[in-house]
């Protein structure tokens, strides 16, 4: 089989089944990647551990911090605890959601980001009009894209009036 129909058959598998977790799997919140095919995972009791990707989702798909995933439990692992079964997508999250499959602490968290998202998507007018003149908001950055693959780091503004003091 070629690399492109096995993609085309992993895609199709992802995107279109519907999957509902058995006894033994669990759905999964990405937290971080560190690499080599290994994801950091937190269930919704809050236990963290690694699951590794299976080679048939490898340089197919791709995910990142914030997705959910099913996964099934390795037995004899230490660090890496699972491994991946299925990737849920936005369609299979509300589908788990309007089931009840999906875990009570997670559904939290899936309404904030849809909150957050919302709000990145319709950005706010300006009250004031810019001037084109000497003064221009350069620390304004309410604009700029938001990478959701990077933490957000907040300055406030009595750290950067201690540097400017000192």
């Amino acid at each position: 089989m070629s690399q492109a129909t096995k993609r085309k058959h992993v895609v199709k598998e992802v995107l279109g089944e519907h999957m509902v977790p058995s006894d033994q799997q669990q759905i999964v919140r990405v937290l971080r990647t560190p690499g080599n095919n290994l994801h950091e995972v937190e269930t919704a009791q809050g236990q963290r551990f690694l699951v590794s990707m299976p080679s048939k989702y490898r340089k197919n798909i791709w995910i990142k911090r914030g997705d959910f995933l099913i996964v099934d439990p390795i037995e004899e692992g230490e660090k890496v605890k699972a491994e991946i079964s299925f990737v849920l997508c936005k369609d299979h999250v509300r589908s788990l959601q309007k089931d009840g499959h999906w875990p009570e602490a997670f559904s939290q968290v899936t309404e904030k980001d849809n909150n957050n998202r919302n709000r990145q998507t319709q950005p706010e007018l300006p009250a004031e009009p810019q001037s084109s003149g000497g003064e221009s908001s350069s620390e304004d950055d309410s604009d700029l894209f938001v990478n959701t693959n990077r933490r957000q780091y907040h300055e406030s503004e009595e750290e950067s009036e201690e540097e400017e003091a000192a």
